[in-house]
């Protein structure tokens, strides 16, 4: 439990600077803060105490490690060298005040003053980065903007089909399936989008956000919807092939389905739901 909340508290660190941290990293920097802390305790067990007078006490925040201070007085020391970015900020410094009653001060938050400004990572983002960013936003703009037609000439067309008795044959009824498969995908792309966004996209402000990103709800929620979307993909290709089975059918060997028969052209182009749901099992 205690190994969950540090790396929580470093995922909110890397984040407040970066888009993206990997597992590697993330591992890498606890390893890190590992040894920063047990060589602060150390120092904070084996350090003589300091003559008299008012003074802060030593302390370990989880972010730096302060040694003893004399009432009033601002405490400069170096930037934690188990922050990824440490090589980029080695010449800066975290500050604490330590206010003259002999206490560490407080902000109106009533949290415990600290000054990191200089130990966070500068972001650096190149107009290439920026373009590609764009573009991305931009592609994801155009597709949305296509589904969103596909899925009403879709279902305009699948309404027509299912409405009139004269057009109702085993043709039109896997012209159908495979209308209700471009639809579920098109909805389902549009909803994992819709998703992502909300839950890993957003700008993180707060801790409490984190907490959320990371929440049991958020991620089966979004697994749920990437699931559902691939089983559509899926299905999407299956009654493309089922039509391909019909033409071969009609064309060539006639006898090889009866015209009135497309039960098993329901059962190849949704019955891959079984074997589906046993690869997501294993």
């Amino acid at each position: 439990m205690q190994k969950k909340k540090v790396l929580i508290c470093l995922l909110v660190l890397c984040l407040k600077t970066t888009d993206i941290a990997s597992g590697v990293v993330l591992e890498d920097t606890y390893q890190k803060w590992i040894q920063y802390k047990d060589d602060c305790i150390q120092m904070i067990m084996n350090e003589p105490l300091s003559p008299g007078g008012l003074f802060c006490n030593r302390t370990f925040d989880r972010y730096a490690c302060w040694p003893d201070a004399p009432a009033g007085s601002l405490v400069n020391i170096s930037c934690p060298f188990y922050l990824p970015w440490y090589e980029k900020v080695s010449q800066g410094v975290v500050r604490r005040r330590c206010g003259s009653d002999g206490l560490w001060e407080r902000d109106d938050s009533g949290h415990v003053w600290r000054d990191r400004s200089q130990c966070e990572e500068e972001e650096e983002v190149t107009s290439h980065e920026l373009w590609f960013k764009q573009m991305m936003v931009n592609f994801r703009m155009v597709y949305t903007v296509g589904y969103s037609i596909s899925l009403l000439t879709l279902s305009t067309a699948l309404v027509i089909l299912l409405s009139f008795r004269k057009l109702r044959c085993s043709r039109n009824y896997i012209h159908a399936n495979l209308f209700l498969s471009l639809i579920l995908r098109a909805v389902s792309v549009i909803i994992k989008d819709t998703m992502l966004e909300r839950h890993w996209g957003r700008e993180i402000v707060k801790q409490t956000d984190v907490g959320e990103m990371l929440s049991h709800q958020a991620a089966i929620g979004c697994r749920m919807a990437q699931a559902v979307m691939q089983y559509c993909v899926l299905a999407n290709h299956c009654w493309f092939f089922g039509e391909a089975v019909y033409l071969y059918s009609v064309l060539i060997a006639s006898v090889f389905f009866d015209n009135n028969k497309h039960l098993p052209y329901i059962c190849l182009g949704w019955g891959e739901f079984f074997w589906y749901l046993l690869m997501l099992k294993d």
